[in-house]
């Protein structure tokens, strides 16, 4: 089991790594992002590519990969915060792609692949690798409660930083678009799927067996 942990995360990791990549790659040549038909400068684009929400919660995903790939029995306070808000992050990142962004999208080529990967492919193998290989237990309630620290501060930090520049990482998230009540219900709406989320992932900490084996 060992052996076979340490081989799903590295799996994990490498994807991770070409996904985040190849995305940078792309922003920094000017291929759309969110079908932005304008592209800024290149410092600019970087600064918004690194804050949407999907590539923090990949890199979240990679350090905790990384960090499991050396030892598949990974254990510490910070630690289970971040490996906790990774794995609830990048499923967010996933449900929310696939019903609110996916219609959104016309995507080909390199664009294509490098939105698969971060956003279906990755919290994939996130989520089956915590079910499957762990390690747990590793969650408490202070856990979830410093976890939720960071997507509630993500969302302050956009709320505010799209007010005074007019940009926001996704439409939902556009007062402009939906009006202050769709934008509202949008973050009411994702922050319960965070918080039942937070609370599945805790219940199964305590239930699933656990992992690794020897």
């Amino acid at each position: 089991m060992i052996n076979r942990a340490r081989q799903w995360h590295l799996l994990t990791a490498l994807v991770v790594a070409v996904a985040v990549v190849l995305q940078t790659v792309l922003v920094i040549e000017g291929s759309a992002v969110l079908a932005e038909h304008d592209p800024p400068s290149l410092g600019l684009r970087l600064g918004r590519l690194v804050s949407y929400f999907t590539i923090q919660a990949n890199l979240l995903v990679l350090f905790a990969a990384i960090t499991l790939v050396r030892n598949p029995r990974q254990d510490g306070r910070a630690w289970r915060v971040v490996r906790l808000a990774g794995v609830a992050g990048i499923t967010v990142t996933g449900l929310v792609h696939f019903v609110l962004l996916r219609p959104l999208l016309d995507l080909d080529g390199a664009d294509w692949v490098a939105d698969k990967l971060l956003h279906m492919v990755v919290p994939v193998l996130a989520v089956i690798g915590w079910l499957v290989f762990g390690p747990r237990p590793r969650i408490d309630w202070r856990d979830v409660g410093r976890a939720l620290v960071w997507p509630f501060a993500w969302l302050a930090w956009t709320l505010v930083v799209g007010g005074v520049t007019g940009w926001y990482p996704y439409p939902f998230l556009d007062p402009d678009e939906h009006s202050w009540a769709g934008v509202v219900a949008a973050c009411v709406g994702i922050t319960v799927l965070f918080l039942a989320l937070f609370a599945g992932a805790a219940d199964l900490d305590r239930r699933l067996h656990p992992t690794p084996d020897d």
